[in-house]
């Protein structure tokens, strides 16, 4: 909790600080394709602030109104980070059009490009470390503000080439319409985000890789029982949750189906920490013969 805090804060630090390099390189070139990638910088600063309140709240204990815990609010504030990067879109696009009915003279000048180029390259290094710690971590809210920051990479390349380009031809369109690419690359961002972050508000199982690895730990460690069926999975932040069926003999004792629940249970929480397993044992009659074959 405390790292993902702490990474989340870091966000914030790095946000502002290529907001005043984008700045920096907007002022200096009054281009309408570099304004457009400072004006993202500034929902990415927005959206750290969402990131962090959504880390922080995601991870309060369970309570009486909420006896599942509150992981899914990592979605809803990727979500809303979806819908401010939208948002962005639409002001760059406002943005791009105005250049293009007034166009004015571009000065791409080699100190202006440089700070942006500064800029992408910090928030290069700042994705690649949210994206690694958010996987480690499983938090949605650091993978999706590292997702869209390699978009903003991808952005900060691209009008960098392009002014290059325009100041090499003298091609000023070429800057309003830098702007409106942006505008796209920003808006498939948003909408990539948000369908991912519906998944997990809608309890969308979890992956086929680690379904199977589920299955099998299940099958390796319930000696003792007959078979498992009925499995279902969802997963909730940090938190998945399972639950199944266990046939068990009709004749073996409370105690004993108890035990291979609990040896069931402790091999797929040292497999996936966080998980939440719920087992509903059921004597040999209501076997299905199908599910997992107990190894």
């Amino acid at each position: 909790m405390q790292r993902t805090m702490t990474i989340a804060i870091g966000s914030i630090i790095v946000g502002i600080a290529v907001l005043a390099l984008k700045g920096t390189a907007f002022y200096l070139t009054g281009s309408v394709a570099l304004f457009s990638d400072a004006l993202e910088s500034v929902v990415n600063i927005v959206t750290a602030g969402a990131t962090l309140a959504a880390v922080w709240y995601g991870a309060k204990p369970a309570d009486a109104n909420h006896p599942y815990g509150h992981h899914k609010a990592e979605y809803l504030w990727a979500v809303v980070e979806g819908a401010l990067i939208v948002v962005a879109a639409l002001l760059i696009f406002r943005a791009a059009y105005f250049g293009f009915v007034e166009p004015k003279p571009l000065n791409a000048t080699a100190e202006g490009l440089s700070f942006n180029a500064a800029a992408a390259a910090l928030n290069g290094i700042w994705a690649t470390v949210l994206t690694r710690h958010g996987r480690r971590l499983r938090s949605p809210a650091l993978i999706a503000d590292g997702q869209h920051l390699y978009t903003d990479v991808l952005s900060s390349v691209g009008v960098l080439a392009g002014l290059i380009l325009a100041r090499v031809t003298g091609w000023a369109v070429l800057d309003p319409l830098l702007a409106a690419l942006v505008g796209v690359t920003i808006l498939w961002s948003g909408w990539m985000l948000v369908r991912g972050s519906v998944g997990g508000l809608m309890d969308e199982a979890v992956d086929a890789e680690t379904l199977e690895r589920i299955r099998r730990l299940i099958a390796e460690n319930a000696d003792g029982a007959l078979e498992a069926h009925d499995l279902r999975t969802r997963h909730a932040g940090r938190a998945t949750f399972l639950d199944f069926h266990l046939v068990v003999p009709g004749g073996m004792s409370v105690s004993a189906a108890h035990d291979i629940c609990d040896r069931i249970e402790q091999a797929l929480r040292k497999e996936k920490p966080g998980t939440v397993v719920s087992i509903h044992v059921e004597p040999d009659d209501k076997a299905k013969h199908s599910g997992i074959v107990v190894l």
